[in-house]
């Protein structure tokens, strides 16, 4: 059994004071029945402190906390089209994408970019993906009608949760879209995310911000629009990591990003990915460790 010195702390000092109490009553109580019965009450009050105890510290167990855990998103298979989404290296900040299937037809995708260190938000990571998915399935299953409506509940849904968990305000861009197989559109919310591209044979079009960032305020609302995907399209989105990556003061910028998906006319979407996020490194000359950085792409045959 493994008690941790934090642990060990209190229960000492919880004993001492057992023992000095039950010294100061034997001095002061002399009638032997009453320090019977006070010790007794002593007893069964130190006991019900320690089972406190064993609640809080998680008593008997390892000291170390648990924590949650965002669930590793896995990426359903598409009929005609590919999804994928790459995180470069370790993430140290709010980046994170999520994928779920919802329906025979209808797939859930997501990048939010949660304010501060990893180590900071990530409770609100985690409250924000089980909001995601819940909601999600709720509106977005079998039986759902207008998807514009269900995209602004849940983008509704997930502004709410991350002022709830953060406690405060806590900007998070956050692009989200619902990828209807059976007619090939996208319905989705950019809220104070970096610009979705769409690339198809009329050139790259800008998804751009149709609310502000979620987690600032609580009655924040957003549009939900639709893009329609012609065979040979691919719709990308980035990270501000990407977009902010810096050599010698210079932004690598949406443009590049926009430069790097029209040359690299790619088919397969990690490939565009994991294309992109080497572009960003071959810029700065060195892997980029300022910023999380993350790309989302769907290809439609």
């Amino acid at each position: 059994m493994f008690f941790s010195a934090s642990l060990c702390a209190p229960l000492r000092l919880c004993g001492e004071a057992f023992s000095f109490f039950l010294k100061t009553l034997k001095t002061e109580v002399t009638a032997r029945h009453n320090l019977r019965w006070c010790a007794l009450a002593v007893y069964a009050n130190f006991r019900f402190q320690a089972l406190e105890m064993r609640t809080i510290f998680n008593f008997g167990r390892s000291a170390a906390p648990v924590m949650n855990i965002p669930v590793q998103a896995s990426v359903p298979e598409l009929r005609d089209a590919q999804m994928a989404a790459i995180y470069h290296g370790q993430r140290i900040c709010g980046d994170f994408y999520d994928f779920l299937r919802v329906s025979p037809t209808r797939v859930l995708f997501a990048l939010l970019d949660v304010a501060g260190r990893l180590d900071q938000n990530r409770e609100i990571v985690f409250a924000a993906q089980e909001t995601f998915r819940t909601a999600g399935a709720e509106l977005l299953g079998e039986d759902a009608g207008n998807e514009a409506e269900a995209m602004i509940e849940i983008c509704i849904r997930l502004n709410r949760t991350i002022l709830k968990t953060s406690g405060s305000v806590c900007s998070s861009p956050a692009f989200a879209g619902c990828y209807n197989e059976a007619v090939r559109t996208v319905c989705y919310f950019n809220a104070g995310h970096t610009p979705g591209l769409v690339l198809d044979r009329r050139g790259t079009t800008e998804l751009a911000a149709t609310s502000l960032p979620l987690g600032l305020f609580s009655h924040s609302t957003s549009d939900a629009p639709y893009i329609a995907l012609a065979p040979g399209s691919v719709l990308l989105v980035v990270s501000r990591g990407i977009i902010e990556a810096r050599r010698k003061g210079e932004e690598f910028g949406l443009d590049r990003v926009k430069e790097s998906l029209e040359r690299d006319q790619r088919e397969n979407a990690k490939e565009i990915c994991t294309h992109l996020v080497a572009k960003v490194q071959e810029f700065m000359g060195r892997p980029p460790e300022h910023n999380d950085v993350t790309a989302l792409a769907l290809t439609q045959g």
